[in-house]
């Protein structure tokens, strides 16, 4: 019999590929041109809601790829968001710099930040280098407050409303397309950065830092590589935050927002850029939810404790996911998608 079923990879290239079939190219421009019609049929707070959503996606898949590709922990991401919405903010307010400049000169900023406070990786990992991101993040916020003169301090510093040209994005439905543009292009680079031979030092890394220095792998270089990368996007993202709002405050990059991004991989699941996507959009529509219940809360139980509720539902949740759930939503995505795919041998999914 010559007839055959399912996706067969031939080669290395078919295997690597990140779409494998016309089904799942379909799907894929499905859902970009859903997301795309979105300010159609949509209200102008939820496009508020998804932007914000775009943002994060845009965080966590930086931090993706330096704690769950190569295994170094930062919990300073939102500092290295403030080295880039600030430098950007900087530019476009001091120096008359257009938004499409001061961007990417933001991203590179923490890029710089990122290698700077990733220099102890080489040295110390694990708890000792989640101390030091920590200390990053507020070494990070002090200076800014210090530097009155530049960055406003604690007052916050005003920008102009961003713009491409004679195309303004100070409406909610441009900056939704910006940044949900933006959103898709970094999720296809890190789809493809973990595809090359730097993403594999970096899984190596994770996996066994002294078996892949055996192997030749310049920890020094790939460690480096992973805190510039990861803090770029970070630099991104915080540089979009301030524009959407026209101004800069160190408030919009609160410690625990770091904390909520790992908490974010945790949920969506480490080393998967569609578990960075899933992270990120479950946890913020849950503060949309917690958004809508807590006054509803108030009037049943203490004011103060519906005051808590979204601590209280984040750190819950990231702690029922590490108990029951450690590999993420991408893990039971995976196990939808091989139960459809092998139906009617859908047992097979679970082996």
């Amino acid at each position: 019999m010559g007839s055959r079923t399912g996706t067969f990879h031939e080669n290395y290239a078919q295997d690597m590929a990140i779409f494998h079939s016309g089904v799942q190219w379909g799907i894929v421009v499905a859902f970009v041109v859903l997301i795309f019609a979105c300010p159609l049929f949509l209200s102008d707070r939820i496009l508020t809601i998804l932007t914000m959503m775009g943002i994060a996606v845009i965080s966590v898949h930086g931090l993706n790829i330096l704690t769950g590709y190569c295994g170094q922990i930062s919990i300073g991401h939102a500092g290295f968001m403030a080295v880039g919405g600030y430098t950007s903010a900087i530019l476009c307010a001091k120096l008359g710099l257009p938004f499409w400049a001061a961007l990417p000169c933001g991203a590179f900023a923490a890029g710089i930040a990122g290698l700077i406070f990733g220099l102890p990786s080489l040295k110390i990992k694990g708890f000792y280098l989640i101390m030091a991101t920590i200390a990053a993040h507020f070494i990070i916020i002090w200076t800014i407050i210090q530097l009155r003169d530049i960055t406003g301090g604690t007052d916050g510093l005003s920008i102009p409303r961003p713009a491409i040209g004679s195309i303004s994005l100070g409406s909610k439905t441009n900056y939704f397309y910006v940044v949900m543009g933006f959103a898709c292009l970094a999720t296809l680079l890190a789809k493809n950065i973990v595809r090359t031979r730097a993403g594999r030092a970096f899984i190596a890394i994770r996996d066994n830092d002294l078996a892949a220095e055996v192997m030749g792998i310049s920890l020094w270089n790939y460690k480096l590589q992973a805190f510039f990368i990861g803090c770029v996007y970070a630099g991104v993202a915080g540089a979009l935050l301030i524009h959407y709002y026209s101004f800069a405050s160190i408030d919009q990059f609160p410690f625990m927002d770091s904390v909520w991004y790992l908490g974010m991989l945790i949920v969506g699941g480490m080393g998967s850029t569609t578990g960075a996507i899933f992270g990120a959009v479950a946890l913020k529509l849950m503060d949309e939810l917690v958004t809508i219940a807590g006054p509803i809360l108030s009037a049943v139980v203490a004011p103060q404790a519906a005051a808590s509720l979204a601590l209280i539902s984040h750190g819950l949740v990231i702690i029922l996911f590490l108990i029951f759930e450690p590999r993420g939503l991408h893990h039971r995505w995976e196990m939808i998608r091989a139960y459809f795919r092998l139906w009617p041998f859908s047992h097979e999914a679970s082996e």
